[in-house]
């Protein structure tokens, strides 16, 4: 898609300007901005503290795309790996993008959409399994085989592949 331009009276003469997609900062002040090929702002023209609320940290596993991540201390190094309901790993946010380990990788907050699932049912709600996934049912507090182990709701499906998540907190059981 070719960005749309204007005419403006330059020096006597009319010329052709066009707009600005992404922004070098302060070189560009003044100049009229344009939608990128997705129809959205570049980030490189919002302002400081507005934009997608996310994370940056480096993966210390393979994460897949809509998984749940959690974040930890890994030798002093801010990192996220997959969220377990099994092993006291809560889940902190999500991935919309598949995260190569040792990759720096783009975690999103609870409270957002996880739109990269499947299988789930709309009105339904969810908790968090093993290994970044989520479960249809709560673990039983009152089962012995749950001790020790994450039980925290994530939210309900709005689609097939989507999930509304909720920052509820967790308990370990």
């Amino acid at each position: 898609m070719a960005t749309q331009g204007f005419l403006a009276r330059l020096g006597g003469k009319t010329k052709q300007i066009i707009a600005t997609v992404v922004s070098a900062g302060a070189a560009d002040a003044g100049k009229i901005g344009a939608l990128g090929a997705d129809g959205r702002w570049d980030m490189s023209t919002m302002p400081l503290g507005i934009g997608a609320n996310t994370t940056q940290a480096a993966a210390s596993e393979a994460i897949d795309a809509g998984k749940f991540i959690n974040f930890w201390n890994n030798a002093g190094v801010f990192s996220m790996r997959l969220a377990d309901n099994s092993n006291g790993r809560q889940a902190d946010g999500f991935v919309n993008s598949a995260v190569a380990s040792g990759a720096v990788g783009t975690a999103y907050p609870l409270d957002g959409t996880n739109a990269n699932l499947t299988g789930l049912t709309v009105g339904a709600r969810y908790w968090l399994g093993t290994a970044g996934g989520v479960i249809a049912a709560p673990l039983d507090e009152a089962d012995a085989g749950n001790v020790n182990k994450v039980s925290q709701g994530l939210g309900v499906a709005k689609s097939a592949t989507e999930l509304v998540t909720d920052d509820e907190g967790y308990v370990i059981l």
